[in-house]
This record gives structure tokens, sequence and C-alpha cells, in this order.
């Protein structure tokens, strides 16, 4: 057994720790109608905790820079630093922050840690993206037409067309698409927020999701890129830009070819690859969080590419008993 792999096992549990405790401090606020009291408190408590984790990490996809706190920021240094071995992380401590600031379904907290240099930083804000399970990896091309996509996917999952439900974020842009789709006859899911979540769920067995379409931003196409390499599904994606800015941006930091098409290995190489979830709101991927009292629960998935583990973890906290790690305070509180 190398140490890699046994850093891997260890670390594991540690990570859901560092997402139970986001979900936990984001599911208290659910709800208030307040993006900057769910983000503040999940990244708090994410921060806090990876404070603790002993591992010498970096964030490389992040919510953003280093002025705009509370966010963690890209080129962050995480962990206890107690340890040989580099890592990249990707967190998104709320996917979905209007999700839970209404109390919508489809919220979750995550984060990937790899290898250095396994995860590539995307210089753009946004990618088309097209995802599936692993039945129908090897049929799919995001260059293809809608209806030919959806022909081959039902195809390899034995059904018909009318039978695929299509997840869709409910966009001004992609008008044409739902179009395109509702005349291939397929059904559609819209949702709101939360394509992390809906493309990974195209991976995952009784979901009644079956693909994942359209435009969404480019860094949580990395981070479903890692989940999708774990349960052997497939997310393509292209880079999209929106104007001059976006161009300049991605040119300047080395990406020119604006069709090419980026796979999942792409986006997350090699299998030193660990991701990890925890739901705060209800969704078809994990349970949110539930307050009962003094207690509450969580749900959290945990998946390692490696040996291509997935463990779902459901958690009871006893909230009389138990603290949760505050960053800015820097010591433990009740929640």
């Amino acid at each position: 057994m190398s140490s890699v792999e046994d850093r891997e096992r260890e670390i594991m549990l540690e990570l859901v720790r560092v997402t139970e405790t986001a979900a936990l401090r984001a599911g208290r606020c659910m709800g208030m109608g307040d993006l900057n009291l769910v983000d503040g408190a999940a990244v708090d408590g994410m921060r806090g905790m990876l404070s603790l984790v002993n591992i010498k990490g970096t964030i490389v996809i992040g919510e953003g820079e280093k002025d705009h706190a509370p966010m963690l920021y890209n080129g962050e240094e995480v962990g206890t630093g107690r340890d040989n071995q580099e890592l990249d992380i990707a967190v998104d401590p709320v996917e979905g922050t209007r999700l839970v600031a209404n109390g919508l379904p489809n919220a979750i907290s995550v984060i990937v840690v790899a290898s250095r240099g396994s995860l590539m930083p995307v210089p753009t804000f946004y990618m088309q993206k097209l995802a599936v399970g692993p039945e129908a990896k090897d049929y799919i091309d995001i260059n293809a037409p809608v209806r030919e996509n959806l022909r081959v996917v039902a195809a390899a999952l034995g059904r018909r067309v009318k039978d695929l439900t299509v997840v869709i974020l409910d966009r001004p842009r992609h008008a044409e698409l739902i179009h395109e789709v509702r005349q291939a006859g397929a059904r559609i899911k819209l949702i709101t927020d939360g394509d992390v979540a809906g493309a990974i769920s195209t991976a995952l067995p009784n979901t009644g999701v079956d693909l994942l379409m359209g435009i969404g931003g480019a860094p949580e196409a990395v981070i479903t890129a890692a989940a999708m390499k774990c349960l052997g599904g497939e997310i393509q994606t292209k880079l999209w830009v929106r104007n001059e800015e976006d161009t300049a941006r991605a040119r300047e930091n080395g990406f020119s070819d604006f069709d090419r098409v980026y796979s999942s290995e792409d986006l997350a190489r090699g299998d030193s690859l660990i991701f990890a979830a925890t739901g705060i709101t209800d969704g078809d991927m994990l349970q949110g969080v539930r307050f009962y009292g003094p207690k509450a629960t969580t749900e959290s998935i945990v998946m390692r590419m490696l040996t291509g583990t997935v463990r779902r973890i459901h958690t009871t906290h006893d909230l009389s008993r138990k603290t949760l790690r505050s960053f800015q305070a820097g010591q433990e509180m009740t929640l």
C-alpha cells in the first residue's frame, strides 16, 4: 500500500467533516433571503475546519479573490501544513447560495482534493457542458446536435427519447436549447442554480436525471469532473465567453482555442482525486440539513477515484454537546 493511498484514506472522513460544518452553518440561514449571510456562515465554517486538517493544500478553484473575503480565494493556503505532499483544493462552500437563501432544493457544500497540478485553472467564468452517467459516456459529443445526443443517450440507456430527463439551468441564454430538447420530445427539469449536483445526479442511481446540458460556471465544471471520474460518468465542456473581456482573460491565461472540447480527464487529471459533498437543502443527490431541537442530521457523499469507492454518510449531530469550528472567531462555537 503506497503512502498516497494511506494518506487519501486518512483524510476522507476529515473532508466530510469540512463539508458537514459548512452545510450546518449555512443550513441555519435557510430561507432568510440573505445571500451574504449564507455564504459568510459556510465559508467561515469550511475555512475553520480546513485549518485543522493535516494537509498542505492550496485553493486553486475558489469562489473569489483575496480582497473579496469572506470567500475562500485562489492561492489561499489551507490545512495545518504538516504534510510532505502538496495538494490542489477546489471548493464551493455553498453551491447554490440563492437556493439556500430562498429555501429551494439542491444546494450542497463541496470540496475536491487532488495532487498538485491535477485541477485545470479555468480562465473564464463559464463553460458549455454536457454530462451523462457511465452507460452513455462513450457516445456523447458536445459538438453534435441536441437531438443526436438525446438519441444516442436514449439508445445507451435502453429507453426512448421521451423517457429521458434533461437538467438545464433556467437562464435566457438557454431558450434555444430548451426549444430543441422539447422538439426532440425529452422531458426537462429546469433548475435555478446548482448545476454541480445536477450534473453528478446523471451518474448516480435513482435520481431520475439522465443528462445535463447548457452553459454554467467554469469552476463548477472542474469540481463536477472530479466527481464524474470517481463515478465513471463523463462531462464534456467548451469555454464560453460572454464578451471581449472574457476573451482577453482567456488568451492571457493561454487559452486561445475556443472550439476545443475538454473532457473530465482534461479538467481533473490522474487518479489521485477525492470528492466530498454534504447536502444543505433537500435535492436529487443528497438530503439537506434537518434540525430536531438539540440535534441535526446531515447526508454526505465522499468518493475516491483511486479505488472507485463511493460512501454515503448519514450523520446525527448532537448540538447540545457538539461545537463547530469558526475561523473568524478562531475557536469552537455552538450552532
